[in-house]
């Protein structure tokens, strides 16, 4: 099971609560769909044929059978058989389907178990996992995406798509729970091989965890973010001097260690207010504040809004 101090766990831990999804899609060309639903990931692996992912500021890129990519949210792209082709679907926030002009799509394109498009037996299959909404901890990774990735079948081969492929049509008790994990570890994957490349921009946190000291010090404070961490507790759990500490963590992070907890923490605390129903004492307690006092001053101090106002306007996204 994923932790907190796991440097993608935060990415997931959040949005499966908020409604991740997988489906498969397949299509004959000429085929062409606009993605206007701004969520924050959505990883699309290619198992037949081939498409043309378009965002609207950037180049065409060509994914093939085997390739995977991954677009970052909230910008539009348009996925088709040919850059050329124009849409005949959009898909909107809360995936609502509709026409380009507007008329409603819902069931047109349904073709069994998480099966969407125009024939079961189409030239071009795509599996299509998406994150509907973004926590603060896990914009602390997407922030160092590109809006859109790519990771071709000859510098990462991906062991989940036939697992994937055998249980998104299985109409059987679980399947969700299935997907999700799956989903979760094909992107952690997927992740992992974009960030090992060299023209991957890993956030400073991420390449620090590779350091022995640093690496040690950023999972004790994201394994157990409620402990009354100092610099020198920190440092002895470490076996360094407090200002060697001091010292390599802001140089290889970019700030101190008890900012960067801070951070940390409010970013915590602000995902459990977003995805949880639990009293600003108990959200208090679990993320190191010693009152619902400290944490809404200091709350407001970074978000610039209380957390009640912070919670109240995520709540169409609580549950649901």
């Amino acid at each position: 099971m994923l932790t907190r101090g796991d440097p993608l766990a935060g990415l997931l831990e959040g949005p499966r609560a908020r409604g991740a999804f997988m489906i498969r899609a397949c299509f004959e060309p000429p085929w062409s769909i606009r993605i206007e639903d701004r969520a924050p990931l959505t990883a699309m692996l290619m198992v037949r044929g081939e498409a043309w992912i378009t965002p609207d500021t950037g180049e065409p890129v060509l994914v093939r059978a085997g390739d995977l990519a991954i677009a970052r949210g909230p910008d539009p792209y348009t996925c088709a058989d040919d850059p050329a082709t124009a849409p005949f679907a959009v898909i909107l926030p809360g995936q609502v389907c509709t026409y380009p002009d507007g008329r409603s799509l819902k069931g047109t394109m349904d073709l069994g178990v998480r099966t969407w498009g125009d024939r079961l037996d189409g030239s071009m299959v795509m599996l299509i996992g998406t994150y509907p909404m973004q926590g603060e901890i896990s914009g602390r990774l997407l922030d160092a995406l590109p809006p859109l990735l790519t990771l071709t079948s000859d510098v990462w081969a991906c062991p989940l798509t036939p697992l994937i492929m055998e249980e998104i049509v299985r109409d059987e008790p679980g399947q969700e729970v299935v997907l999700d994990r799956l989903l979760d570890l094909l992107v952690i994957a997927a992740l992992r091989a974009w960030f090992s490349r060299p023209e991957a921009a890993a956030p400073a946190w991420y390449q620090a965890l590779a350091d022995p000291v640093v690496g040690r010090v950023l999972r004790l404070l994201q394994d157990d973010p409620a402990h009354p961490w100092t610099v020198g507790s920190l440092a002895t759990k470490a076996g360094v001097s407090r200002a060697a500490l001091a010292r390599r963590f802001a140089e290889l992070v970019g700030e101190p260690p008890m900012t960067y907890l801070t951070g940390w923490r409010l970013a915590l605390a602000a995902d459990r207010l977003r995805d949880t129903e639990d009293t600003l004492d108990a959200i208090a307690r679990q993320v190191g504040y010693g009152s619902s006092f400290a944490l809404s001053s200091a709350f407001k101090r970074v978000y610039g809004v209380s957390p009640q106002e912070h919670r109240t306007r995520a709540q169409p996204f609580v549950h649901g």
